[in-house]
């Protein structure tokens, strides 16, 4: 009897281990109809990177080189925002209400609000690397910087309030995605507001 309760110890630990080791890796979400179900952590990353793509994250987020085809992504700076040392050049204040300005690498806006830059949301510690999901959740759907209370809002041409409307499944899967890529350090500056554009180089 003492034997074949140690067998049946036995297989229960190894289910256990098994069961363990089956869902490592793997999140939970829910479905359209807010049924539970389990996500392969792979998969939502490769989901993430789909969504990252087609919503134009790169457009802005990724310095871009010019190549015989016209501007395209600078893979080695992927996601990494507007390069710490390119500087912005001086803006006719006067202007601001007539036109909003993007420079070559589409990195930086000058608009109403003064110069904003895109964001480092590479998965480096100067981009997004020590977020946690519910900071980027928060600063998508509030439009809060770092996704923290009591900041500035995220400036124009960030896109969030369309952004805000995707599901909480699709926004973890970016979230997955953004913290796998490779991590690019670069402190994107501080927005420059309207009254300080002559500081500018």
């Amino acid at each position: 009897m003492k034997k074949i309760s140690l067998i049946i110890a036995s297989l229960i630990a190894v289910i256990v281990i098994a069961t363990v080791a089956c869902n490592s890796g793997k999140t939970e979400s829910k479905n359209a109809e807010g049924i539970a179900e389990v996500v392969d952590k792979e998969t939502q990353i490769k989901r993430g990177e789909y969504l990252v793509t087609i919503m134009g994250c790169n457009d802005c987020h990724s310095p871009k080189i010019m190549t015989p085809h016209g501007p395209e992504v600078d893979s080695a700076h992927m996601l990494s925002g507007h390069p710490a040392s390119m500087a912005v050049a001086k803006v006719d204040a006067s202007q601001l209400q007539s036109w909003i300005l993007f420079n070559q690498n589409l990195t930086a806006f000058v608009g109403p609000w003064g110069v904003s830059f895109a964001a480092n949301i590479s998965s480096d510690e100067t981009g997004i690397g020590n977020w946690t999901e519910a900071q980027f959740l928060k600063a998508i759907r509030e439009g809060k910087y770092k996704g923290m209370d009591n900041t500035r809002p995220l400036l124009p041409p960030m896109p969030w309030p369309g952004f805000a409307k995707a599901s909480d499944e699709d926004l973890k899967a970016i979230f997955a995605y953004l913290k796998s890529t490779p991590a690019v350090e670069n402190r994107v500056p501080a927005p420059v507001a309207p009254d300080k554009l002559a500081t500018l180089n």
